[in-house]
C-alpha cells in the first residue's frame, strides 16, 4: 500500500550533472489548496526516465490481471481519472503519476504489465510496482502479487527490451541517469506482522525491523547492480492513523492503532539507518541514495487537516470510509461515498486521494530534492 508502502507514496530525483549548478523553482500554493510544484533545471539538462518499485501506493495496474483481491481496477476507483478506473489505488492519479508530471518527463507513468505499453513508455519510464507487496516476501506470496524481487526481474526484462531497440550505449545512458522510487512497507506492518502469526511469533517489533531491513538491503544493492544510480527510497507512513487500521485496532473511538505506529517507526529508523550504512559502501562518483520521510508529513494532514484545505481526517471517502479498501471499495460503495473526495484526507479505508498525494508529493520534493546534486 501506503505511502508514500504506497508512500502506499511518496520520492523524487534527477540524473547526475556533475558540476552543474541547480536552480529549483517550487510553485507550492494555488488556487483551491492544491500544491503543484514545478521544477526548473538549467542548460536544457532533462531526466530521461523514472522508474517505480513498491506497493498500491505507485501500481497503476500491474495487478490487473493477475488472481488477487488487491486490485483497483473498478469503480469508484478512478472516478475522478480522465478514462476511469485503471488499477490506481486513489480516485484519480497517484504518486508515481506526479513525479514524472512534476518533472516534465510525461504526464502518466504506466504499468509496466499494461499490455499497452509500447518502446517510447520503456525509454521514458514505467512502475514495477504491484499492490499488496512489501520488502517481506510473505506480504507479496499472500496476496499472489508479484514481489519485489519479482519486479527486479521485470525491470532486468525492462532493459533487454530498450537495449534492444536503442543499444548498450544510450540504453547506459538511460538506467544510469534515470531516477528510481522505492515505495513499500506498508503492507508489511498492516497485513504480514499484525495478521500473520507466524512473523509475529519468530520477531518482536525491533527484530522484525531488522528481518525486513535485511530485504530492503538486499533489494537496493541489486537494483545498484543493475545501474541505477539515484534511488530514493521512502519511509513508512503512520500506518496505525489510516481509517481501515483506526476501526481495526483503534478502540471504541477509533483512535490511531499506535502498536503499528511503533513498528512503522522502528521501521523507518532500521531503513534510514540502512541508506547511511550503504553510503558508506557505494562510493561510486554521482551514486545517491536517500531516504524519503512520509512519516511526518502524512501525519500532518491527518491532525491538522482544515491547514490543508481538508474537512475529514478519519474516514476515507469510498463507501462507509470505515473499513473499504480494494475490492471493498467496489460498485456497491458508490451509493454510500462522499460526493467530493477533495475534502478527504483519504480516498479508501487505507490510500490517500489524488488531492493529499498531491500535497505530500510536493512536500516531499521540498523536503529532499537537493540531496540528490
Amino acid at each position: 500500500m501506503l505511502f508514500f508502502s504506497q508512500f502506499q507514496t511518496p520520492f523524487w530525483f534527477s540524473s547526475c550533472f556533475s558540476r552543474t549548478i541547480i536552480l529549483f523553482v517550487f510553485v507550492v500554493m494555488c488556487c483551491h489548496d492544491d500544491i503543484e510544484a514545478a521544477l526548473v533545471l538549467p542548460n536544457n539538462e532533462t531526466i530521461p526516465a523514472i522508474y517505480v518499485f513498491g506497493d498500491s501506493i505507485v501500481d497503476p495496474g500491474n495487478n490487473n490481471n493477475l488472481l488477487t483481491i488487491a486490485k483497483g481496477n473498478f469503480l469508484p476507483y478512478g472516478r475522478d481519472f480522465k478514462g476511469g478506473p485503471t488499477g490506481r489505488f486513489s480516485n484519480g492519479k497517484v504518486p508515481s503519476d506526479l513525479i514524472v508530471e512534476e518533472f516534465g518527463v510525461k504526464d502518466l507513468l504506466p504499468a509496466y504489465l499494461d499490455p499497452k505499453v509500447e518502446l517510447q513508455d520503456l525509454l521514458t519510464g514505467v512502475s514495477f510496482a504491484s499492490g499488496a507487496a512489501g520488502f517481506d516476501p510473505l506480504s507479496a506470496e499472500s496476496a499472489n502479487v508479484i514481489t519485489m524481487s519479482g519486479q527486479l526481474d521485470l525491470f532486468k526484462e525492462c532493459i533487454k527490451k530498450i537495449k534492444a531497440a536503442v543499444g548498450e550505449e544510450r540504453t547506459a545512458t538511460i538506467v544510469s541517469k534515470a531516477i528510481y522510487i522505492v515505495c513499500t512497507g506498508s503492507n508489511d506492518v498492516s497485513n504480514t506482522y499484525f495478521l500473520l502469526p507466524s512473523r509475529r511469533s519468530h520477531y518482536d517489533i525491533n527484530g522484525y525491523s531488522d528481518f525486513v531491513a535485511g530485504y530492503a538491503s538486499q533489494f537496493l544493492k541489486d537494483l545498484y547492480g543493475l545501474g541505477a544510480r539515484r534511488i530514493g527510497l521512502l519511509g513508512l507512513p503512520p500506518i496505525g492513523c489510516v481509517p481501515s487500521q483506526r476501526t481495526l485496532g483503534g478502540g471504541k473511538n477509533r483512535d490511531c492503532y499506535e502498536a503499528e505506529n511503533q513498528l512503522a517507526s522502528a521501521y523507518n529508523a532500521k531503513l534510514s539507518g540502512l541508506i547511511d550504512d550503504l553510503k558508506t559502501v557505494f562510493t561510486l562518483p554521482g551514486t545517491k541514495l536517500i531516504f524519503l520521510d512520509i512519516y511526518y508529513p502524512l501525519l500532518s494532514l491527518i491532525q491538522n487537516p482544515g491547514k490543508y484545505g481538508f474537512e475529514v481526517a478519519t474516514v476515507g471517502c469510498c463507501g462507509t470510509g470505515l473499513i473499504e479498501a480494494s475490492i471493498f471499495c467496489n460498485p456497491t460503495s458508490i451509493p454510500l461515498s462522499c460526493p467530493d473526495a477533495s475534502k478527504y484526507v483519504f480516498w479508501d479505508g487505507y490510500h490517500p486521494s489524488e488531492k493529499a498525494y498531491k500535497i505530500l508529493t510536493s512536500t516531499i520534493i521540498n523536503m529532499h530534492l537537493k540531496e540528490f546534486f
